[in-house]
């Protein structure tokens, strides 16, 4: 199995390492022909709006919906959670749309307001995952047809539909690799 990681800004080397821990051939996806020869993709945090434009300048919007449509499962984590949505408040990035949820950006504030906390997450065991939100969005409305996996100060924070699988908070920098093996059962099926 071969996870592609979108390396065109954001927390790419933590997510290649958590990936390769838990197994998994990983490769780094900075051009559009890399993605047909790939299981799955993970959209790393960084900043959102600039992903966003380099997905756009360099054709990654098609490409990644394509592939989506096909079937391949994709994971967003904090500005991929935003990117696979299919709106953002007050926004006018680009986004992918391939969720059936609304993303309030910064929705826990600014990088000063970042923490951790314990969280239960539907359909992983091993007890309270310990959640790192850094400038975290949250997910302000969901549409038929989208799981919650969890939710902190009620609001959502983690969700799936379909091969689609998105969190506020960042695996990639935790030794927990959960999240990351929930993903990747998400190929196995």
């Amino acid at each position: 199995m071969k996870i592609g990681v979108l390396d065109l800004q954001g927390a790419v080397i933590e997510h290649v390492k958590a990936l390769e821990a838990c197994g998994c051939e990983v490769e780094r996806i900075k051009t559009v022909d890399q993605l047909e020869h790939i299981d799955g993709l993970v959209l790393p945090g960084g900043e959102s709006t600039t992903i966003g434009k380099l997905m756009d300048k360099y054709g990654f919007q098609e490409a990644i919906a394509r592939r989506a449509r096909e079937g391949m499962p994709i994971y967003g984590t904090c500005a991929g959670m935003i990117l696979l949505a299919k709106e953002a408040v007050e926004s006018e990035q680009p986004l992918l749309s391939l969720m059936d949820i609304t993303v309030q950006r910064n929705g826990f504030g600014r990088q000063v307001d970042s923490f951790e906390a314990d969280l239960q997450l539907a359909g992983i065991e091993g007890g309270p995952y310990k959640a790192v939100f850094i400038r975290a969005p949250y997910i302000q409305s969901v549409r038929d047809g989208v799981d919650i996996l969890a939710t902190f100060q009620d609001k959502i924070v983690m969700a799936r539909q379909g091969n689609c699988l998105v969190s506020a908070f960042h695996p990639e920098l935790t030794d927990d690799l959960r999240v990351h093996q929930y993903f990747l059962k998400m190929i196995n099926k």
